[in-house]
């Protein structure tokens, strides 16, 4: 029986995703749940994997093709009876017009029968890029990339010429050696004789064509698909800036005391040692609970501002694929040390595109450190549902004023980009400050 499985919407309500790579190929013979294919959703990589055993007649799209939730993805010849086809999956038996996108809760119809009916096999349920995986043995064979499967193609014949060029035997071998066609050649001997020098002009001519060809392709324009994270990232940017009004406020301090206490505390941490960036994000979730409005959303529809209860920390991490916020939930109730272990462990989930779409939703404050580039500061652009984000800086050694004298000092620049619907400048100069007091002298966390 030939069954169509349909791509299912992988989270989030997503309406499409991107083909990363094929792990199998037409032809190939698959066993339940092996991994078919690696696709990108707007926000994470997964694992793709098969809801039958069977055999692979099509792929239905090539790696790097957009493809709609719902479009046909592979088509299986599999064991009548032996696998009842899930949601996004259905039995093809005639042609029929292009169907629509079926919704994940509507069953597709069960194949006529003739006989009596047979109990389907037990089976479990296997949620779309975490199912279990069988062990198949070697891994299945990956699907030949576009530039393997290229044919060998001949290059165009040269005229043939009624007359032999003619030329001496050691210009022949010159001509061979230096890759020369002596058919193209116009010699300048005697009746046309080709002589050495005619081979290595021509030579000369043609290497410097080539040349000039190559260098001309390097300086060739190149177009970047804007597919998957990015066009989320895209979508999502352009909707945050032209639908909030963004406001800006920055201070640069002296964090010479907070970098002299890691340095103290480091032997004494434990299992996980504060950072200088885990204890800005204690510092800005404690500044969020004496500024709510900090820690909130304007929800135009209701016409009302949320104030959140928790502060869920996203914390921007740039990775191959763009930038990503993953959550950290319930920051403001961790520690520095237990911030920087949280920090660390998104991080890398991040850049191996291991997180999940909860992972990478729910945040309602983001802190985003552009010092690791190398710059003191930015602007950056709110992310939607938010009031406010964080930029930190890269931390300088510069000569700075302190205790009525000029001294070198570690010095950072913090921005607070905010929501001006949310928070009024008052409020977001008084966020600040609670940050950067915290930055300039960690023992004022004592007084408060």
């Amino acid at each position: 029986m030939t069954t169509t499985f349909r791509l299912p919407d992988l989270g989030e309500g997503l309406t499409e995703s991107e083909i990363v790579t094929w792990h199998v190929a037409e032809g190939d013979a698959v066993e339940l749940n092996q991994v078919l294919a690696e696709v990108e959703t707007a926000k994470a990589v997964v694992e793709l994997p098969s809801p039958y055993a069977g055999r692979i007649v099509t792929l239905h799209a090539a790696e790097g093709e957009v493809v709609p939730v719902g479009a046909p993805l592979v088509e299986f010849d599999v064991v009548a009876g032996r696998d009842a086809p899930p949601h996004g999956s259905e039995p093809v038996t005639a042609p029929t017009e292009p169907a629509a996108v079926v919704p994940a809760a509507a069953a597709p119809p069960e194949p006529a029968t003739t006989g009596p009916a047979e109990p389907a096999p037990e089976r479990h349920a296997v949620l779309v890029g975490y199912g279990p995986r069988t062990d198949a043995g070697a891994r299945p064979r990956r699907r030949p990339r576009s530039w393997d499967t290229v044919p060998y193609r001949r290059p165009a014949a040269v005229e043939h010429r009624h007359t032999t060029p003619r030329a001496m035997p050691p210009v022949r071998m010159l001509a061979r050696h230096l890759g020369v066609d002596l058919d193209t050649v116009r010699g300048s001997g005697p009746d046309g004789l080709v002589r050495r020098a005619d081979v290595e002009a021509a030579a000369g001519t043609d290497r410097a064509q080539e040349g000039y060809e190559t260098q001309q392709e390097a300086r060739a324009s190149t177009i970047v698909p804007v597919t998957g994270l990015r066009k989320h990232t895209a979508r999502a940017m352009v909707e945050s800036a032209f639908s909030a009004p963004h406001a800006a406020v920055h201070s640069t301090v002296a964090v010479t005391e907070t970098l002299a206490l890691l340095r103290r505390t480091k032997d004494r941490a434990g299992e996980h040692p504060a950072t200088f960036l885990s204890l800005v994000c204690r510092a800005v979730v404690l500044a969020a609970g004496r500024t709510p409005s900090a820690n909130a959303r304007f929800d135009a529809d209701a016409g009302h501002i949320e104030l959140f209860g928790p502060v869920h920390l996203g914390i921007a991490v740039a990775t191959d694929r763009g930038l990503v916020v993953p959550t950290i939930p319930d920051a403001d109730r961790l520690d520095a040390g237990a911030l920087a272990a949280q920090i660390a462990a998104r991080a890398a989930q991040a850049r191996e595109g291991r997180l999940s779409m909860t992972e990478l939703t729910g945040s309602t404050l983001t802190v985003t450190n552009v010092g690791v580039f190398g710059v003191d500061g930015g602007v950056p652009i709110l992310n939607a549902g938010q009031s406010t984000i964080v930029a930190l800086g890269a931390v300088r050694t510069r000569p700075w004023e302190h205790r009525g004298e000029v001294s070198l000092r570690e010095v950072v620049t913090v921005t607070v980009a905010f929501d001006h619907r949310v928070l009024d400048g008052a409020e977001a100069a008084a966020f600040l400050t609670d940050v950067t007091d915290v930055l300039t002298d960690p023992a004022v966390v004592l007084m408060r």
